[in-house]
């Protein structure tokens, strides 16, 4: 006869880190001679782990005394278009074979997320162990990770910069200084805290060094975070905020090639390293990283940073959340001129609709609002537009990770056209692309193309639409 089972839903506190340690280990398969081989013991292992349960908010299923089930999320800052936002991260969840099937976790996330909108947590991000699974629960992917691999004799060459890379105690000051200024300025970036330092730092082995790359004038432009072992340079990561930053820290990666048979390491950035080398014949691959989901979208939509506009805009459609029920209805959302959004819930018919799930990703930047109603994932009376068409009613709402800039050219000029592909702020340009040989098509050219012959350009071509008798291009 089976006994019978008496579930509770309580915070896990310290008096549960033990038992917290054992199931984190058995559901993510840490074993004794993994931690054997990063110089961990279990007793350190719990240890590291109690300022976890101390600062973060942990749920958990009990079975009478014994923890069979758990969910915590850290309480983290994420910047989001050059704006701070409380986030959620959700973190060291699992239960216990013997207990799935039960909706056990399915209750722990929706308490964990009812938690984040009292605490506003607008927003929340976790690393997937199942993308189809935290898709069912409201989840999307918003960022890619780049892995690669770059034979010795594939390193970039020296190159000149004006600053100097300098090696520094992985665990100093100046790291951290460094990331701070780098995250300050990227779209998607965590602000760090000692919680989340020790949990990116955790499962490291003891030989991780850093150096940091300062410029001309001594601030920290970026820096290399590498270990060496077995002939192999192994980069953790790898951030900077100028060119002549990211210019320094390959060289000072180059100049171990006499050490080093390959260079291997991840990027999160959304460019491919390839185009950059010389020999671009590396291995490379994409994968998935993050995920995120918006836990309330009135507290989101009143944070973020909208393109201003001269004229109010609005957007009705019907909103779809798996798991929310604050989340689902018809909602619209009003942008005015300087920017700021609102959101509220509406009772009328609207023909446009959208999941928690595409809205994520689009506000986030990933994918395009146009490109996510093509593929099916969003409906909408009107084809979006992510640039400004006053022809129509239909303004620009969304910002997306590319700005179209309006294309000018004079007769006889005798200049070069500019075009970049800028980010939402303008602040930072992923790309200045500049030829002699490149004219644009001024109203009523019926050529549909631009060619870019220079050599150092492959090849850009720029779709064109009409506005009020100006031919506009967009990348």
């Amino acid at each position: 006869m089976a006994r019978r089972r008496q579930f509770k839903m309580k915070e896990v506190g310290l008096e549960h880190l033990e038992q917290y340690n054992q199931l984190l280990r058995y559901v993510f398969q840490v074993t004794d001679r993994e931690l054997q081989e990063i110089g961990w013991e279990e007793k350190e292992i719990i240890r590291a782990k109690s300022p976890t349960l101390e600062r973060a908010s942990v749920l958990g299923w009990f079975d009478g005394d014994k923890l069979i089930s758990q969910a915590a999320v850290y309480p983290m800052k994420v910047r989001i278009y050059g704006r701070t936002f409380d986030m959620g991260g959700l973190t060291g969840v699992g239960t216990y074979p013997e207990y799935s099937g039960q909706g056990l976790m399915h209750k722990l996330l929706y308490q964990s997320l009812t938690n984040m909108r009292a605490r506003g947590q607008s927003i929340s991000y976790l690393y997937p162990y199942s993308i189809p699974y935290y898709r069912r629960k409201g989840w999307e992917i918003v960022s890619d990770k780049l892995s690669y691999e770059i034979n010795d004799y594939q390193l970039p060459k020296s190159r000149r910069v004006p600053g100097e890379v300098v090696r520094v105690a992985i665990d100093g000051p100046e790291v951290r200084d460094t990331y701070e200024r780098f995250a300050l300025r990227t779209h998607g970036a965590l602000l760090r805290d000692d919680l989340a330092w020790n949990e990116y730092f955790l499962w490291d082995p003891d030989d991780m060094m850093a150096a940091v790359y300062y410029n001309e004038d001594g601030a920290p432009d970026g820096y290399v975070l590498y270990r060496i072992a077995d002939e192999v340079f192994h980069v953790k990561d790898l951030i900077f905020v100028s060119e002549a930053a990211r210019v320094g820290l390959w060289n000072f990666i180059s100049a171990h090639f006499s050490m080093v048979s390959k260079v291997v390491g991840d990027m999160y950035i959304d460019e491919p390293l390839a185009f950059l080398l010389e020999d671009a014949d590396i291995k490379e691959t994409i994968s998935p990283y993050f995920m995120a989901r918006i836990v309330d979208l009135e507290q989101f939509i009143a944070q973020y940073p909208f393109k201003p506009d001269p004229e109010t805009r609005s957007w009705t459609f019907a909103l779809d959340d798996p798991l929310l029920a604050w989340n689902q209805g018809t909602f619209c959302v009003t942008i005015g001129p300087d920017g700021r959004g609102e959101a509220r819930r509406v009772q009328e018919k609207t023909a446009d609709s959208v999941d928690i799930q595409t809205l994520t990703t689009m506000l986030l930047g990933y994918k395009r609002p146009a490109y996510l109603a093509k593929i099916g994932c969003a409906a909408a009376k009107k084809r979006w537009r992510c640039w400004r068409t006053p022809s129509t009613s239909r303004r620009r709402i969304f910002p997306t990770t590319f700005e179209n800039w309006r294309a000018k050219h004079s007769p006889g000029a005798g200049r070069g056209c500019f075009f970049c592909a800028a980010l939402h702020a303008g602040a930072k340009f992923v790309k200045n692309l500049s030829t002699p040989r490149v004219s644009l098509l001024r109203a009523g050219a019926k050529t549909d193309i631009i060619k870019c012959k220079s050599a150092g350009v492959l090849c850009a071509v720029l779709k064109k639409f009409v506005n009020n008798g100006e031919r506009k291009f967009f990348l």
